[in-house]
């Protein structure tokens, strides 16, 4: 059975955030770099869209994080944190944060994107130009980097896709080349 069938066995077809039924997606939530039903929640349109940056943030639409932040799921409960700090300057959010708890583990996850700090005390990552780097871009090698511990060397104009950034580290991204998952700095690459 895929994940994709998973998750919409544990929702039953319902978008794990407001409940829709309708345009359904796997969505995995960063850092993480594998799809598994442990990572990944069932997301409708209308919440992936926002979530990713694509449309305005509603914050009307996210009122159903009310009923959504108290699922057994933890994936579901750390998207809810991540969107629930987004709109925290609402008010209301922040009561709901207030009650809201999350064991030691899953609030490191769900810290891990820095949703709960302000836009000045985010970490931003840039590749050599200068341009914004976010999870899952696509970057090029800019030159030939020998890789710490192995006998590889990831060659110039390898293309590295679905990166992940370090949340602690703006110079630092991972991504895999040739099957293998390395840390990149990102003075060497350049986003496509």
């Amino acid at each position: 059975m895929s994940v994709l069938q998973m998750l919409q066995d544990r929702s039953n077809n319902t978008c794990e955030l407001c409940t829709s039924t309708h345009d359904l997606y796997q969505y995995t939530i960063p850092p993480s770099l594998n799809e598994n039903v442990a990572n990944d929640v069932l997301v409708c349109k209308t919440c992936l869209d926002q979530i990713n940056g694509d449309t305005e943030m509603d914050p009307n639409h996210w009122r159903c994080l009310n009923d959504s932040m108290w699922t057994e799921h933890v994936a579901v409960q750390i998207m809810a944190w991540r969107m629930l700090q987004r709109l925290r300057n609402e008010g209301w959010p922040k009561d709901l944060l207030d009650m809201m708890y999350l064991d030691d583990e899953a609030l490191a996850l769900a810290r891990a994107t820095g949703e709960d700090k302000d836009e000045s005390e985010k970490i931003i990552h840039r590749d050599i130009n200068g341009v914004i780097l976010e999870n899952g871009d696509s970057v090029v090698l800019v030159k030939d980097l020998k890789v710490k511990g192995s006998s590889m060397v990831a060659k110039q104009g390898t293309a590295v896709r679905n990166i992940r950034l370090d949340h602690e580290n703006a110079e630092y991204i991972e991504g895999k080349v040739d099957g293998q998952q390395i840390v990149i700095i990102t003075k060497y690459v350049k986003k496509t």
